[in-house]
Order: C-alpha cells, then sequence, then structure tokens
C-alpha cells in the first residue's frame, strides 16, 4: 500500500511542471508536507470540461485522500479506500466508475514505506523512496465527487471531492522493502491519462505499466515519520552512515 508520502512543491511549480492551464482553488495553497497521510488535504491533477467550454482543461485542484464513492451514505469511508489495486480497480464497485471516467495525477517528492528490521522483525525501519534524478513523482491517481446531501444547495461544504492512489506489485528497489507501490504515470503518458475522453477501461489500462528498472531509490529515515504529528524537511534526510549500518 501507499500510506505516506511527501509532497513539498510549491503551486506554482506543480502548474508550470505539469502544464496545468486552470488553477481549480486559486485561494488556496497547501504548505510543504513532508508526512502526508489519508485524509490530509493533497493537490491532484485532472482535465475537466468547463460548463459552456468545447474541450477538457488540465487544471489543479485541492482535494481529500481518501475516496468517497457517489454512492457512499458517510463520507468516512474515504479512511479506507486511499489506495486502489491495479489488480481488480477497473471492477470493483469502488472504483470502476473513477477509472472509467475520472483519473488524475497525484504529484509527489516521494513516498515511504517500512521494512522488518533483521533480527527484530516487531521493529519496522521507514525508508524514503523517490525518483533518483529528483523529479516529481506522478502516483496514478482516481478522483470523485460526492454530494452531501444534508446540506443546503448553496453550501460551499455540500461538494467533497476525494482521491485514491492505485497501487502495482512492488519492483526493483521498491520491491525488496514493500510488495506494493504507488503506480506511476510516465509524462508522455499524462495527457492520455488524464483524457476524459478516454473511457474504456482496458486502453486506461493499458496506461499502467511499470516504471523502469533504476528509476526510483530509497534510502532509510528517522522513525519520527511515524507520528503523522511530525513534520518537516528533516523526515526525509538518510539516516547518518553509523545508524545504517545498525539495521544490518
Amino acid at each position: 500500500m501507499c500510506g505516506r508520502y511527501a509532497s513539498a512543491r510549491k503551486k506554482h511549480e506543480l502548474l508550470e511542471e505539469f502544464q496545468v492551464e486552470l488553477d481549480g482553488d486559486p485561494e488556496v495553497e497547501l504548505s510543504p508536507d513532508y508526512n502526508v497521510a489519508p485524509t490530509k488535504k493533497v493537490y491532484a491533477v485532472m482535465s475537466r470540461v468547463p460548463k459552456e467550454a468545447e474541450r477538457a482543461v488540465r487544471q489543479l485542484r485541492v482535494v481529500k485522500w481518501g475516496l468517497v464513492p457517489v454512492w457512499a451514505k458517510d463520507p468516512s469511508i474515504g479512511s479506507k479506500m486511499i489506495n486502489a489495486r491495479l489488480e481488480t480497480v477497473a471492477e470493483k464497485p469502488s472504483f470502476r466508475q473513477a477509472f472509467a471516467k475520472r483519473r488524475c495525477l497525484i504529484p509527489a517528492d516521494g513516498y515511504f514505506e517500512w521494512m522488518p528490521v533483521e533480527g527484530d522483525k516487531k521493529k519496522k525501519q521507514p525508508y524514503f523512496i523517490h525518483p533518483e534524478d529528483g523529479g516529481v513523482l506522478a502516483m496514478a491517481g482516481l478522483y470523485e465527487f460526492w454530494q452531501d446531501k444534508t446540506r443546503d444547495e448553496d453550501d460551499p461544504l455540500r461538494w467533497m471531492v476525494t482521491c485514491t492512489v492505485i497501487t502495482t506489485t512492488g519492483e526493483d528497489e521498491a520491491g525488496r522493502i514493500h510488495d506494493r507501490m504507488p503506480m506511476m504515470i510516465e509524462q508522455a503518458k499524462w495527457g492520455d491519462w488524464l483524457d476524459p475522453k478516454l473511457t474504456d477501461p482496458k486502453t486506461a489500462g493499458g496506461l499502467l505499466v511499470p516504471a523502469d528498472a533504476g528509476r526510483l531509490v530509497a534510502y532509510p529515515v528517522s522513525t519520527d515519520v511515524n507520528n503523522v504529528r511530525n513534520n518537516g524537511p528533516d523526515l526525509i534526510k538518510p539516516l547518518p552512515p553509523e545508524e545504517e549500518v545498525a539495521l544490518f
């Protein structure tokens, strides 16, 4: 699974990086977050056709991590739907409509996974996994709109936009640490993945291919990341050499 990640790039950097045409939430800018956890507000890149427009426009929106299906009676279900497995995403009732019509990219600098410490299976060591070249990690995601019908029509809180991260089998460096990893979309396929006109699940699924070997690197980091209240760039700093040696 992917349950924690880091996203510290500023909004203007993401707008440029993802060639965004519309800032969907111009009055909101999220603070750099080095310990993004489920139910937090995050950035998502999506393409939607605005009212009275003739084509889809790529936009950056602030959404909540943890997808709430349109049929859900209670939005708290989203905390259980932070990930969608690649193997079943096109069939599961919770995700299949979003997979066909509402795909997005979730920007990250990297993500965290935990691996049992050798000789002490009860203890787990966190690792930070990120692109070797320092570039942005565009995680494949889905988004959904959920309506709180108990609120007035003109209440800005009546609608909630949520997202989930698609995961796949861990490969290469990431697979050594954990058997699952977030699915990444390479830049050349961003346009196709976001295209709302692409509604065939098989075609969409064909865009999800494992990252090239060596694309990601991993290193152990402080267990401070275990606590969601901790934040800051120190969470993604490699452990000192002497502490890293002690793990093996």
